[in-house]
Order: structure tokens, then sequence, then C-alpha cells
């Protein structure tokens, strides 16, 4: 057993570059362990992530504001504080804020994610309106 008190020890927030859009900040709260990672992170308006999938699935666990989540093919869904997700191994999705509200969520992330392509602006604002 390992307890982990509010987040990862010494950690520090990180502002997500590389496979997200807009200002994201990501604040580890467990180090990996076990191949699980366990994030909260903060979307500002607009904010999303890249297309991606997970190994063995995903869960988010809206905490503040709202935004959109969508798998591909489908049409996106709002999200708003209090809602859990769960994103099946290897669906390939993205999420994040609405355009007017920032969104924080708790991410637990199940194996490796596999990063893929951006999610244009455009393709962001059909989907989310």
């Amino acid at each position: 057993m390992k307890i982990f008190y509010g987040r990862a020890p010494d950690a520090v927030s990180e502002q997500r570059t590389d496979s997200f859009s807009g200002v994201v900040w990501a604040d580890p709260v467990m180090p990996a362990t076990d191949n699980i990672t366990i994030a909260n992170v903060f979307f500002s308006p607009g904010a999303r992530t890249y297309w991606h999938t997970h190994e063995q699935g995903q869960i988010l666990q809206v905490t503040s504001g709202c935004g959109w989540i969508c798998v591909d093919g489908q049409e996106a869904q709002k999200i708003r504080q209090g809602d859990v997700v769960w994103i099946p191994a290897e669906e390939r999705h993205w999420h994040g804020a609405a355009r007017d509200s920032y969104l924080v969520h708790t991410a637990t992330s199940l194996g490796k994610t596999r990063w893929q392509e951006e999610v244009t602006q455009q393709d962001y604002q059909r989907a989310a309106g």
C-alpha cells in the first residue's frame, strides 16, 4: 500500500505544450506508479488536448468548470463539474474547456498515452459549437 497526500511530493505544476492547444497546466497528484498516472489538469477557455488514446483507458473526474469530450467519429459531449467520464482502452478522443469557461479535471490514465495530431481550431469550433 502507498498513500499519496494531495499531490506528488515536491511536484511542480507543469505547463503542457507538446500535446495541447491553448494554455493548459497539469499538477501531478501521484508519481507514475504501476503504469498509472494521476494529474489535476487546468484548461483555460478553448484549450484542449490533441487527439490521443490510452493503452488501458482513462478516467476523467470534472472538478470545476465545463468543457467537451469528443470520441473520433462522434459528436462532442458537454462535461461539467461533478461528471465522471470513462474512456475505454484505445478509444481515440480529445477533451478540453468550453470556449467561455475554464475546465479542471482529475485525469487517471492507465497505461501508455499515445498522442496524435492537433485538434484544429475549425474542428474544435464545429464540435464545441
